[in-house]
């Protein structure tokens, strides 16, 4: 299976799903975490092949985390609701960054974060994001979502509109 983004410009995952509509390594486990789904799919880093991988989404205290192992490389991606932000885990500073974008096409159920340094293969999120919200979802295919320098959403586009802000 091969990953297939659209050319250019930062591709934002639903995950975020649409922020605006809706409202992972070695990190300190909490004390209590609650497994969502564990999934096998195909992941790329920095815009490399795709390669295999396994997901893993755990909600904790108020907060979605999602393990994405890819070979010897784990990648940590954090959402919060309130408000809606998205962190990555960096492990030389030991600290979560904000990201600064992150979009999702739904034709190849890919989720990119920051550009396309870390995009994956997740139909369980899209479609829990289709189920949740079929009124902002039904008949689009792209959603882009841009960050501020404090996390939260401070833009995000639908299929044509984006190229609007790229």
């Amino acid at each position: 299976m091969q990953l297939h983004v659209p050319s250019p410009g930062p591709f934002v995952p639903l995950a975020l799903a649409a922020a605006t509509l809706l409202s992972w390594a070695a990190i300190p486990a909490p004390a209590r975490s609650e497994l969502l789904y564990k999934l096998e799919t195909e992941c790329s880093l920095k815009r490399g092949p795709a390669q295999p991988c396994s997901v893993e989404a755990t909600n904790e205290e108020g907060a979605t985390l999602y393990r994405h192992t890819i070979g010897e490389k784990e990648e940590l991606i954090k959402i919060t609701s309130t408000p809606t932000r998205m962190s990555l885990w960096d492990p030389a500073s030991k600290a979560w960054t904000y990201l600064s974008s992150a979009g999702a096409l739904f034709s190849t159920n890919t989720i990119c974060f920051n550009g396309r340094d870390l995009c994956v293969v997740n139909a369980n999120y899209l479609n829990s994001v289709v189920e949740e919200r079929p009124e902002a979802t039904e008949g689009r295919d792209l959603i882009r979502v841009k960050f501020g320098a404090d996390g939260r959403v401070d833009l995000s586009c639908y299929d044509e509109a984006c190229e609007e802000v790229n």
